[in-house]
């Protein structure tokens, strides 16, 4: 890449989401030359392959997700169902990557993580509000399945599914735990996105538990593995942690927390960071 790329790159520093859901929608309606922006995003993966953290990476995701599979003796008829089926990844909020450097250097790092864990381009749903026209194309030439609805991250899973949330909002994360709140739906996420621990640690204490309870609970109840990047990239994969839910500590909570599991609304929230389906145009 570039030195003044990354110039542009590190002006965006703490205003990474800026790139993904505060854009206006009506501003990235642009043509783009598909092809260009293909080629730009393969060479962007082969320079990712070359970096120093990519083998850790690798090594981590590829632990967590063996580590996370349920031992012999807590297979059940859910997970033999669902053993022949085909692995899939859900990406959300992933930003426009045709002009932001953040988020094209994220989908590329997409790409070689789906390349690892060998699931097929076509089983990696991929949705963000702000994609334009364009960008839908881009990600359909490149082999992967673009949504049409705008989700809110409320996605049931009925066997082991990757999320790929890079720098979304809380109510994102918050949504897709509630969506799967329960010892067989969590089980199956594994989540590479922004740290649980960070978000508590960044969070108002009683906003925290109030608005975001969902992920307040699961704080308690995964497993995170940091993921580092260099220095130059900071930007990019900061704060990046892959999170996974063993079945044993699920299974250690006590049954009242199962107990009730409320829709999130949101109706005091001030910085919501996600684009609701009402405010779409």
């Amino acid at each position: 890449m570039s030195e003044s790329e990354w110039q542009v790159a590190r002006r965006r520093k703490g205003q990474a989401r800026k790139c993904k859901s505060q854009v206006s929608l009506t501003s990235v309606h642009e043509q783009l030359d598909v092809e260009k922006v293909v080629k730009r995003i393969r060479t962007t993966v082969t320079e990712l392959r070359c970096e120093e953290f990519w083998p850790k990476w690798k090594d981590e995701l590829l632990m967590a997700t063996s580590a996370s599979a349920p031992a012999e003796k807590d297979v059940t008829e859910e997970h033999l169902q669902g053993r022949d089926d085909p692995p899939q990844c859900v990406c959300y909020g992933l930003g426009s990557f045709s002009s932001c450097a953040a988020a094209r250097y994220q989908l590329a790092m997409l790409l070689l993580l789906l390349e690892v864990l060998q699931v097929s381009l076509k089983n990696c749903f991929v949705y963000d509000p702000i994609f334009s026209s364009g960008e839908q194309k881009v990600l359909r030439e490149l082999g992967m399945t673009v949504l049409t609805e705008n989700e809110e991250g409320k996605r049931p899973v009925t066997k082991p599914t990757l999320f790929y949330l890079m720098h979304c909002g809380k109510a994102l994360y918050n949504n897709l735990l509630w969506k799967n709140w329960s010892v067989q739906g969590l089980s199956q996420l594994r989540i590479i996105g922004n740290s649980f621990n960070g978000m508590r640690e960044r969070t108002m204490e009683r906003v925290f538990k109030q608005e975001y309870s969902y992920i307040s609970k699961a704080v308690e109840l995964c497993e995170e593995k940091t993921l580092p990047c260099s220095s130059r990239m900071i930007d990019v994969f900061s704060d990046t942690a892959v999170i996974t839910f063993p079945r044993h500590i699920l299974l250690r909570a006590p049954q009242i927390n199962w107990a009730e599991s409320h829709e999130p609304e949101y109706k005091d929230c001030q910085d919501l960071e996600i684009i609701l389906k009402t405010n779409q145009s």
